[in-house]
């Protein structure tokens, strides 16, 4: 396989170039492979890649049997990733995650203790149903996200690189779960929104999955093609036109802002902070080389700003008595850009 080989910081426009377009030609190849595992989830799939190829972890909202599991294991096969899964639950406690100390004799009888690495040390963590851990659990996370290590027993641990989180939350049952704290939800570069597939991906999927035999994905990168291409990513050139567009976004979202319309002023009890526009800098680029373009556009801010501010905002309790929603809020935030 052709490695993406790391830029020079002297390297020429021209080079660039090309090495944007050999990446945009292994992501397309990426998304077929995964479309013939997954069906009917084209955008969950591309915020998914955009997720990756940022560098960043996602969220993935939606009810039980829309293959978010799935979807997170094929992703990790085609990207050549090391995954493992948790099973977040209300007795999972920070050890269980991050890994532990236990104490060892040797032969000759000296005893020292030995650091047993959690299923943290992975490439791609899924942490499933994310919600349903305690507090202290959830917080357990927190700096292997930010800063991709952790710290037990005072020893500091680097995690392996790329290191993604992938968490899922199921929306309708709340009994029992702890919703995650903003801090930690600003973690997130994007909330993906998982729904049901349309009727003729359905039909697929049924064809595709109760036969005698069921695909299964295949590599197309490597875990240092990825991280290649997430430096690489970082070089793609953003136009004034679309650096105005989200700064007005983000900024217009805060109650307190200067041109902050009423609906926000009067309805938004929170707005996004500033990683909140520089994870959508980073999205811009990545989904427009998804799409087979060298430059991200406008579009690509109205497109993203969903998934990059559904979860670094909240309404306030009058807004939901008089049925203002977040996803039209953000609509209307963003339809104001074009």
């Amino acid at each position: 396989m052709q490695q993406i080989v790391t830029p020079l910081p002297d390297e020429a426009p021209a080079d660039i170039l090309r090495r944007v377009e050999a990446l945009g030609d292994k992501l397309s190849a990426v998304k077929q492979a995964i479309g013939q595992v997954i069906f009917g989830q084209q955008q969950v799939v591309e915020e998914s890649l955009i997720t990756l190829l940022c560098g960043g972890h996602g969220l993935l909202i939606g009810v039980p049997g829309l293959a978010k599991t799935k979807l997170v294991q094929t992703l990790a096969l085609t990207l050549g990733l090391e995954e493992k899964r948790v099973q977040f639950t209300p007795d999972l406690m920070p050890a269980d995650i991050l890994g532990s100390e236990v104490l060892e004799e040797t032969e000759t009888g000296r005893r020292d203790f030995r650091f047993i690495h959690g299923p943290v040390f992975c490439q791609l963590l899924m942490a499933d149903e994310i919600n349903r851990a305690s507090p202290r659990t959830q917080s357990a996370l927190l700096q292997a996200m930010q800063e991709k290590h952790v710290t037990v027993a005072g020893e500091r641990y680097e995690l392996p690189m790329p290191f993604h989180v992938l968490a899922t939350q199921n929306p309708l049952e709340q009994e029992g779960t702890y919703p995650l704290p903003e801090a930690q939800l600003d973690r997130f570069l994007l909330q993906i929104d998982v729904g049901y597939p349309d009727l003729a991906s359905e039909r697929r999927m049924l064809l595709a999955t109760t036969g005698p035999e069921e695909a299964a994905p295949r590599r197309v990168l490597s875990d240092g093609e990825l991280l290649d291409a997430q430096r690489l990513i970082r070089r793609v050139p953003v136009g004034d036109s679309v650096v105005d567009a989200i700064l007005t976004l983000v900024r217009n979202a805060r109650p307190d802002a200067e041109n902050a319309s009423d609906t926000v002023r009067n309805y938004v009890a929170w707005g996004p902070g500033p990683r909140a526009s520089q994870s959508l800098m980073l999205a811009v680029r990545a989904r427009a080389l998804l799409d087979g373009r060298l430059a991200p556009s406008i579009e690509d801010v109205v497109a993203l700003a969903g998934p990059v501010l559904r979860h670094r905002m909240a309404l306030s309790f009058s807004a939901r008595a008089e049925g203002i929603t977040m996803d039209k809020t953000i609509s209307d935030l963003a339809e104001a850009l074009a």
